[in-house]
């Protein structure tokens, strides 16, 4: 019908004409204003408690002792279970984070700035490798690193972002698209493009040497440093999409371990959910399948916006990694992509694909007529708390949620 037909020509100008720009660090408490103590925020649509999968009570406990609200995670476990912390998704706060997702009141977020629509969107540093909170780590480890962002880096890297008029995020997607990334999974192009940005400002801004040395090193050394700001630019770039009247267009998808939930603009901030998938992938030596948690995260946001698993194409090395077949197929994934979107991105393109936009726009729609479900490129963590990532692959959104979106959408149009 022309109304729909109409609004998602709106929906994808929208992103299309979108100008995310990297602006600062600051503490979640001044980002968020809405965000009170003993607010717990997490990946993915609601969920309670007993409901929440091994990782993310992990991570819950762990943040909790973070932020001094339990004296440990036996105690932070046995207050969650009686109702002592206000759990709520990222997403109805502006923010996305990655795996377990967890935004709390003093950790530093990253701000981008949707200039073209003057809205916002946060996401949490990323911790770098190794045992992390976003894969349900909660050690002593975990925490001290927690702290050193909060207290060193992210003040740092805010300086630093202050001193000049922010990071245009666009040029620097088109860039790695043409150098291998797809923004999920693999992101060492645009991490090394950021931080060639952000050096000088970081020395002319420093006030420690030392300090200045193991920042530098921490973004060198961490292959996924851009990920979270690719989320929070998908953030950006999606959120102005919402409550066009009539749009089958996907603004959100997300996953917290236990539902996989979508947003679609036409029926506003309604959440569509379903059990979520468990990815099928590559394990990390000692790890099998039956080690894995099923899928999590709010990265999907990334995919959303033609990126992640719909940018395969540009990125053949993240085909193996992730168990998704031969690296002379991953073209195969952008094209089966492209048939469930509106459009493609002139500005993000692929080079091996003859310079092909990456497609933008996933249609509710063309998902259930097609019975193609978005692709998503994902990590793996292990189903216990305190452990931490066990692999990389791939995963399906569910159709349920489509199903569910369609039918309140044709409502709101006046479809029986």
């Amino acid at each position: 019908m022309q109304l729909i037909e109409n609004a998602n020509q709106e929906a994808v100008t929208r992103m299309l004409s979108a100008d995310p720009v990297l602006i600062d660090v600051i503490p979640a408490s001044e980002a968020i204003p809405a965000l009170k103590d003993h607010m717990i925020l997490h990946a993915g649509p609601p969920v309670a408690w007993a409901d929440m999968c091994g990782p993310m009570q992990g991570a819950i406990a762990g943040i909790a002792v973070f932020e001094g609200w339990a004296s440990d995670l036996e105690d932070a476990a046995a207050k969650a279970a009686t109702g002592a912390f206000d759990f709520h998704p990222n997403h109805h706060f502006d923010a996305v984070g990655p795996m377990t997702g967890m935004t709390t009141l003093s950790q530093p977020l990253m701000v981008v700035e949707n200039r073209t629509y003057k809205n916002r969107a946060y996401c949490a540093l990323n911790e770098g490798l190794g045992k992390v909170m976003r894969f349900g780590g909660n050690d002593a480890s975990v925490l001290a690193r927690l702290a050193w962002l909060r207290d060193s880096f992210g003040p740092a890297v805010g300086r630093a972002l202050r001193s000049g008029d922010g990071i245009p995020l666009k040029h620097l997607i088109a860039r790695g698209l043409t150098m291998g990334d797809e923004m999920h999974q693999r992101n060492v192009a645009c991490s090394g493009l950021l931080l060639r940005e952000l050096a000088p400002a970081l020395a002319r801004t420093a006030d420690d040497n030392d300090e200045l040395a193991k920042a530098l090193a921490f973004i060198g050394g961490n292959d996924q440093f851009f990920l979270n700001v690719a989320m929070a630019m998908g953030k950006s770039i999606m959120d102005p999409v919402r409550n066009i009247h009539g749009s089958s267009i996907v603004t959100a998808m997300c996953r917290n371990g236990t539902d996989f939930g979508i947003r679609v603009s036409g029926t506003g901030d309604t959440w569509f959910t379903a059990p979520v998938e468990m990815p099928e992938g590559l394990y990390f030596p000692g790890f099998t399948e039956a080690d894995a948690n099923p899928d999590m995260g709010d990265s999907t946001i990334v995919e959303t916006i033609g990126l992640g698993g719909f940018a395969m194409g540009a990125s053949p090395a993240v085909a193996g990694f992730v168990g998704a077949g031969a690296a002379s197929e991953a073209g195969n994934f952008t094209r089966t992509m492209s048939e469930i979107a509106a459009g493609e991105n002139p500005e993000w393109t692929i080079p091996a694909m003859d310079y092909l936009g990456v497609p933008t726009g996933i249609d509710i729609r063309l998902v259930l007529e097609t019975g193609l479900a978005p692709t998503i490129n994902t990590g793996i963590a292990h189903r216990e708390p305190g452990v931490g990532q066990v692999g990389a692959g791939v995963v399906r959104a569910p159709m349920k949620c489509f199903e569910g979106a369609l039918i309140a959408l044709a409502e709101s149009v006046g479809v029986k």
